[in-house]
C-alpha cells in the first residue's frame, strides 16, 4: 500500500529570524574587547585589511550598526524551512501578485547569502510598482546554501554543488512549481549551471552573472580578450586566492579564528568586498557599511563560517570550465568582476544563448553593487521564455 503524500505544509515550515539580545551583547563585548594586531608594513592593501580600515568598521559595528533593522526587513518576507535530503534548507518565498509570473530560485555565493538579494524582490516580484511590466514579473525563491546563513550545517560529506541543484529541485517541486527558472553568481553561478547540466523537469532556462565557459585546455594561442581571462583568472591562485585556497584544504582550521573572533570574520569577509567589488579604492565606495556589516552579522550570529566555508573544500575539483549547455542561457559580464571569459568562450559554452549583456558598472557581488541592472537583465533573458 502507498504511503498518503505529504500536505505541503507538513512540509514547509514558516520561519522567523529572531536572535537573541545575549548574542548581540555577546558581540558588542567581543569587539570592545578585541586585540588588534601590528598594522601592515605596506601603505596599500597587498598584505590584506588594513589595520585602521578594519578598526573603523568594527567601531561602526560595536557603536552604530543595528540588526535589528535587518532582522525587520528579512521578517518583512515570508521565510520558510523545509527538509531536503536530510537537510533543513531555509528560504524566502514571495508569490508575485501577477497571476502569469515566472517562478525564479535565485541562489547566492560566498561570502553571499539571501541578503544580496533583498533589494531584488520588489522589482521582481512587483515590477509595476518599480516602473516595469506586469508581464515581467516573477515569483521569487531564494534559498540559504547548506552550512550558510539559517539553512542547517552538513554533519557528513558530500554536499557537492551538483547535490545542491538536486535539492533545489525538489525544493521548487515541492513548491508547486511545474515551470521555472534559475539564476546565480559565484557559487551559486556553479549550482545554478549544475540545474542548466541536469535538466531537471520544469526547468526553462537560466541566467548567469558570473560565467564558467573557459575552455579545457586553454589554447596556446589566445586573442587580447582571451589572454586578459587567461590573467584576470590567474588572481585566484595568486594575490586573491587565499582565502580560496584554506577554505579549500583546511575550512576547519581557519573556522576557529573565525568562530571566536568578530573582527577576524569581519576582516575575512570585508576582504572580498574590497578586492571584488567595483570601488575606487575602498570597498565602501562600491557598497553601503551597513550592507556589508548586515552579510558579516549574519556570518557571525549563525556560526557558519566553518560549514560555509567548506563548500570549496566539497567542490575542490571544480574548474573555471563549465560543462556545455544546450538549454536557454543568459549572462551579464558585470566589468570589475573576476575573471572575465570573452564572449567567444561564452558562446562556445552555451549553445544556446539567448541574452548577452555588458553592465556598465559593477563587479563581483553584482546583486549588491548594481540591483537595478541585474534586475533588467533577468528579466531581459527570461522574457522570451514565458508561457
Amino acid at each position: 500500500m502507498t504511503a498518503p503524500t505529504p500536505h505541503l505544509s507538513d512540509l514547509v515550515r514558516p520561519f522567523t529570524v529572531s536572535i537573541p539580545d545575549a548574542a548581540i551583547d555577546d558581540l558588542k563585548q567581543r569587539l570592545a574587547g578585541t586585540r588588534w594586531p601590528d598594522p601592515e608594513t605596506v601603505g596599500d592593501w597587498s598584505q590584506g585589511v588594513r589595520v585602521e580600515n578594519a578598526r573603523a568598521l568594527a567601531d561602526h559595528w560595536q557603536h552604530r550598526y543595528d540588526w535589528r533593522r535587518l532582522e525587520s526587513a528579512l521578517n518583512r518576507h515570508p521565510q520558510f524551512v523545509t527538509e531536503i535530503d536530510g537537510l533543513d534548507i531555509h528560504f524566502v518565498h514571495v508569490r508575485s501578485e501577477h497571476p502569469d509570473a515566472m517562478p525564479l530560485i535565485l541562489t547566492h555565493g560566498w561570502p553571499g547569502s539571501v541578503l544580496e538579494f533583498l533589494k531584488l524582490i520588489g522589482p521582481l516580484t512587483d515590477p509595476v510598482a518599480y516602473g516595469g511590466d506586469a508581464a515581467d514579473a516573477f515569483d521569487v525563491v531564494i534559498p540559504s546554501l547548506p552550512g550558510f546563513g539559517f539553512s542547517q550545517k552538513p554533519t557528513r560529506t558530500g554536499w557537492t554543488a551538483s547535490r545542491v541543484a538536486s535539492a533545489w529541485a525538489e525544493l521548487m517541486t515541492r513548491l508547486g512549481y511545474s515551470r521555472w527558472a534559475a539564476q546565480g553568481g559565484d557559487w551559486g553561478a556553479v549550482v545554478t549551471t549544475a540545474l542548466g547540466a541536469m535538466r531537471p523537469e520544469g526547468l526553462v532556462g537560466i541566467h548567469l552573472n558570473t560565467q564558467y565557459a573557459f575552455p579545457d585546455p586553454i589554447p596556446a594561442t589566445l586573442s587580447p580578450e582571451e589572454r586578459r581571462a587567461v590573467e584576470t583568472a590567474a588572481l585566484y591562485a595568486g594575490e586573491l586566492g587565499g582565502s580560496n585556497h584554506l577554505q579549500r584544504t583546511k575550512p576547519e582550521t581557519v573556522g576557529f579564528a573565525l568562530a571566536d573572533s568578530p573582527v577576524g570574520q569581519a576582516a575575512w569577509i570585508y576582504e572580498k568586498f574590497q578586492s571584488k567589488s567595483d570601488n575606487d579604492g575602498l570597498a565602501e565606495d562600491a557598497l553601503d557599511t551597513d550592507d556589508m556589516l548586515d552579510v558579516i552579522s549574519l556570518y557571525w550570529f549563525t556560526n557558519s563560517a566553518a560549514s560555509s566555508g567548506r563548500i570549496y573544500w566539497e567542490n575542490a575539483s571544480a574548474t573555471l570550465a563549465g560543462p556545455k549547455l544546450t538549454l536557454p542561457v543568459g549572462v551579464t559580464v558585470f566589468p570589475k568582476d573576476i575573471p572575465l571569459p570573452p564572449r567567444s568562450w561564452i558562446e562556445d559554452t552555451y549553445s544556446d544563448l539567448i541574452h548577452y549583456g555588458e553592465a556598465e558598472k559593477g563587479g563581483h557581488f553584482a546583486a549588491m553593487e548594481q540591483p537595478e541592472t541585474l534586475t533588467a537583465e533577468i528579466r531581459t533573458t527570461f522574457r522570451p521564455l514565458r508561457a
